[in-house]
């Protein structure tokens, strides 16, 4: 299945019903979840074994916290102060200052470009096979693993409740979900799995939706 937008409702019992086009990591990504924790959740022994109309669980089950928790609990104290809504665009200038803090690097030199994948809103850097591929800032591992079709081996470090960033393509990975790491600390091997060239496929999201990676590295 390829990556896309997931309708983002689930039942009073926690679960979502999967739609065509759905991945663990859209679906993730779409409830501020791990796929790692999705995963575990619903026992799923092969994430890429998803079908249209089956119903899997996206809030953690009774007794069991989430990774990515601190990103459910921010909205509804957001959404309590009185001027939220009528503020909407300074809470959109806000997030953008917080992100400049975080001193972000690029995590692999080479040349860079908007993914030729239609579906993948990052950037593609170029490089050679066996490149170091480094944390852009520091954060924690959230997913490690090669369970989503059209990324190869792929990590995920999550920076604030807010703000993530997605090394794709990896030769080899050389962290483990849960893991902390420091900014400029590698964590993968660059290469090619699921491309048809050796390439990091690099994206920033905040609040679960892609940003312009330009805006926030380094000129170089």
């Amino acid at each position: 299945m390829t990556l896309a937008g997931c309708a983002s409702t689930a039942d009073s019992e926690g679960y979502y019903t999967v739609q065509r086009g759905d991945t663990l990591y859209s679906i993730g990504r779409d409830f501020d979840q791990s796929p790692g924790d999705l995963r575990a959740w619903n026992r799923l022994s092969n994430p890429n074994d998803l079908e249209v109309g089956q119903r899997i669980r996206v809030r953690p089950p009774v007794g069991v916290a989430a990774r990515t928790a601190p990103t459910r609990s921010a909205k509804p104290a957001a959404a309590a102060r009185p001027a939220a809504k009528p503020a909407s665009k300074e809470k959109e200038e806000a997030p953008l200052a917080a992100d400049e803090k975080l001193d972000w690097i690029w995590p692999t030199p080479g040349k860079s470009a908007p993914s030729a994948d239609s579906y993948k809103k990052g950037i593609d850097i170029a490089g050679s096979s066996g490149q170091s591929v480094l944390a852009s800032a520091a954060g924690k591992v959230t997913y490690a693993g090669r369970g989503i079709r059209g990324y190869g081996n792929m990590v995920i470090l999550k920076h604030t409740p807010t703000l993530l960033s997605v090394y794709a393509h990896n030769k080899t990975i050389l962290v483990k979900e849960g893991q902390t790491v420091t900014r400029g600390q590698q964590i993968a091997e660059m290469g090619d799995t699921d491309s048809d060239k050796v390439k990091l496929y690099f994206e920033i999201r905040r609040n679960g939706k892609p940003v312009n990676p330009m805006g926030l590295l380094p000129p170089r």
